[in-house]
């Protein structure tokens, strides 16, 4: 099969992309507890399903903004069904990480810079960012520090940066 620049400029193209999504993000963790707890009670996530792998000592946990009445009860439907969902959180915990004092995971923005950050869209930002002030989180920027108004950034348990957006607020920047 070809590649075809037509259907490729629409995002698409004849090689079956047209049923790709985006699934996931995984982020390692140091302690599950303090990490479920930031991503459920602070974000608003749902824990969607959790894996366990003790042979090699480590679980995922899996979260997203779904109904926790639409989770399967069966072990089979539930994970055909999380892995359905777009734009989950894989979060890993190799077990035994959250004894280990000297162990810290690199976030992207600090040298040598990779990965970034995640994106979480709300409806107001300066409301959203009022209630993470009153629950203790750490900001990286406020809604009206530096140039770009109007989107925050905050930390996870780990380090990871996690942008906070309103699609409404969001204006192209220009030269």
């Amino acid at each position: 099969m070809s590649y075809n620049v037509a259907t490729a400029a629409l995002g698409r193209t004849d090689r079956g992309e047209a049923d790709f999504m985006m699934q996931q993000t995984m982020l390692r963790v140091k302690d599950p507890v303090k990490s479920l707890d930031f991503y459920t009670r602070i974000l608003g996530m749902t824990l969607l399903q959790k894996f366990d792998f003790p042979a090699m000592r480590f679980s995922l946990f899996f979260l997203g903004y779904e109904d926790k009445k639409e989770i399967p009860a069966d072990v089979k439907e539930k994970t055909a069904w999380t892995f359905s969902r777009r734009a989950t959180i894989e979060l890993t915990h190799n077990w035994g990480s959250e004894s280990d004092d000297s162990l810290s995971y690199h976030n992207g923005y600090s040298d040598p810079r990779g990965f970034g950050h995640i994106g979480i869209a709300v409806p107001d930002v300066y409301a959203a960012c009022k209630l993470f002030e009153e629950q203790g989180v750490t900001f990286v920027k406020k809604p009206d520090d530096g140039k770009m108004k109007g989107l925050a950034f905050i930390q996870d348990p780990d380090g990871y940066w996690i942008e906070i957006l309103s699609p409404n607020g969001m204006v192209p920047i220009t030269s």
